[in-house]
């Protein structure tokens, strides 16, 4: 069956991603992943795919902070499907997880699901992903509607021109309409339009690279790009690197992955939004064994913000992101420890501008 088959199951996992061990600053508290009868705590993650770098790195901070609280955690991977991602949830079900983590790949895909967990009493966390229509316990995410924000004020630095264009992940994924936000409120009441919105179905870089292209092809060139993240940056500077290599256009993402860090200091992309990824997965496995624990998400929220998802106000915690440039990268992500110095300055086969 697809669903067996797809399931991973990780018990105590040594993880090969060295991460701080610092514990959220919120959740001060020493936190132990059992009941008070010694029984294991046992925490579900739903990931909609782990194909890239970003949500590896997430997973491994993830397993190895409740590792650490003692606590067992079933990871399931969906590879990309909303179907699967359904099925296997039922499956955390039946396993009678203590509570669930999930990565949504459509957003909007799971109400029924998410009812039948929470009908056994299965706390819900939305993971990154706002997960809309559907009774979730809380949502942790970086704020990406300042995101958005971020990289439209950042992009007003680096050009003078007021044509832009995005190209974004999916539709389905709400963090692409919360960067269109954060853009949309930076820009209004400027000269700045925005000349057309692309949205990469499913991730899919191909796609992506092939906008990119039609674009340079067909005289609409843009005087910046915003991109849904840093690999969908990626692609879009190999098309314009292939087609119009005789011009730089100003180029953001998001995530500080490897790649698009190495971009940066070549001058090929002009700046990524850093996401607190390790607090990120760290918090995420603090709170999910406190609600495994029996707390209440009053007591873990500390700030009592609330976000509406269609169904009603759910709690949530926002991290905040920050640009990264050529000037501050080895401040923020060198020093940080989040990639290293021979990483970053790694020399390639592509030049610099």
């Amino acid at each position: 069956m697809k669903r067996v088959e797809s399931v991973i199951i990780i018990i105590l996992l040594t993880t090969f991603f060295s991460c701080s061990k610092k514990k959220s600053s919120s959740l001060a508290p020493s936190v132990a992943g059992t009941y008070s009868d010694g029984k294991k705590l046992v925490i579900g993650f739903s990931i909609d795919t782990l194909a890239l770098e970003r949500w590896q790195r997430d997973l491994d901070v993830f397993m190895n902070t409740a590792r650490e609280r003692n606590a067992e955690v079933i990871v399931q991977n969906a590879g990309n499907s909303v179907e699967e991602q359904n099925r296997q949830l039922l499956y955390l079900a039946d396993r009678k997880v203590d509570v669930v983590v999930v990565v949504a790949k459509k957003r909007d895909s799971l109400t029924e699901t998410i009812q039948k967990l929470r009908a056994k009493n299965i706390p819900v966390i939305a993971y990154d992903r706002l997960i809309t229509d559907a009774n979730i316990t809380m949502y942790i995410t970086v704020n990406t509607e300042k995101v958005g924000e971020l990289m439209a004020k950042q992009l007003m630095a680096e050009t003078t021109g007021h044509n832009w264009y995005c190209i974004l992940g999916p539709d389905e994924d709400y963090n692409m309409t919360l960067i269109k936000q954060g853009v949309g409120k930076v820009i209004a009441n400027t000269p700045i339009r925005i000349m057309g919105t692309f949205y990469t179905a499913g991730w899919n870089y191909d796609l992506s690279y092939q906008e990119a292209v039609n674009l340079v092809t067909n005289g609409g060139i843009p005087d910046a790009i915003i991109c849904g993240n840093d690999a969908v940056a990626g692609s879009v500077i190999q098309a314009l690197s292939t087609y119009y290599p005789e011009r730089h256009i100003p180029i953001c993402g998001q995530d500080a992955d490897i790649a698009a860090c190495q971009n940066i200091v070549r001058g090929l992309q002009d700046f990524t939004v850093y996401k607190p990824i390790t607090q990120l997965a760290e918090e995420a496995a603090l709170d999910a064994v406190l609600l495994a624990q029996g707390k209440s998400v009053e007591d873990i929220v500390p700030t009592h913000e609330k976000i509406h998802n269609g169904y009603g106000d759910i709690p949530v915690v926002w991290l905040q992101p920050q640009v990264v440039t050529k000037n501050n990268i080895d401040d923020v992500i060198i020093k940080s420890g989040f990639h290293t110095y021979g990483e970053v300055y790694r020399t390639n086969q592509i030049g610099s501008r």
